[in-house]
């Protein structure tokens, strides 16, 4: 199994999704499950990428979100709306800043596209992706024993061994569909139909 430079698998060539064009996604408030939801997506591409963190800074700054997103202690009060954080912000997430957080995992499943791939991919051998997942699902269950709430359901079924790795699954697959054109609207949709 390749694991350079904090990631996973290497990097291949294989580029994102393309969709159709640009829809229209309504501007409301994120419900607490499509905070969570986010959250725990950004928290996956830094288990995929040990420079995660700081890739979202960068982000930041890069798409000019710096109006919402100022700096890292911002962003990172912006994640702790998430309810199932250790630590937590009171407030309700506006829709300006989820939009921010969107298109910074947006732009982190772009460049993440490959891995992402190569997980869900059913034509590597099974042993390679056995690897990669058990890789990914330990620095996950590190992230969130380090910063999440272990009393909260839902984080515990995120630890459990055998409801975790379908839960990761899915969030794997949903920052897959958000890769590529039209990823903001898909999964800002997708996070607006989440239940409350």
């Amino acid at each position: 199994m390749a694991a350079t430079a904090g990631s996973i698998a290497a990097m291949d060539d294989a580029s994102p999704p393309h969709a159709s064009p640009r829809a229209t996604v309504p501007s409301r408030p994120l419900s607490r499950r499509g905070i969570e939801r986010l959250d725990l997506m950004l928290l996956c591409a830094e288990a995929l990428d040990l420079n995660g963190g700081e890739a979202m800074v960068w982000l930041s700054e890069e798409m000019g979100c710096t109006d919402v997103l100022p700096n890292r202690v911002e962003l990172w009060k912006r994640r702790c709306s998430n309810p199932l954080r250790r630590t937590t912000r009171r407030g309700q997430l506006q829709s300006a800043e989820a939009d921010a957080l969107i298109r910074i995992l947006n732009a982190l499943a772009d460049r993440l596209y490959p891995m992402l791939r190569s997980l869900l991919s059913s034509a590597e051998p099974a042993e390679i992706t056995a690897q990669r997942w058990q890789l990914f699902r330990s620095r996950l269950d590190e992230l969130l024993r380090e910063r999440f709430n272990l009393r909260r359901g839902a984080v515990q079924r995120l630890l459990d061994p055998q409801e975790g790795p379908a839960l990761s699954r899915d969030l794997i697959q949903a920052m897959a569909l958000s890769a590529g054109p039209g990823g903001f609207e898909r999964l800002k949709a997708s996070l607006l139909d989440a239940a409350s």
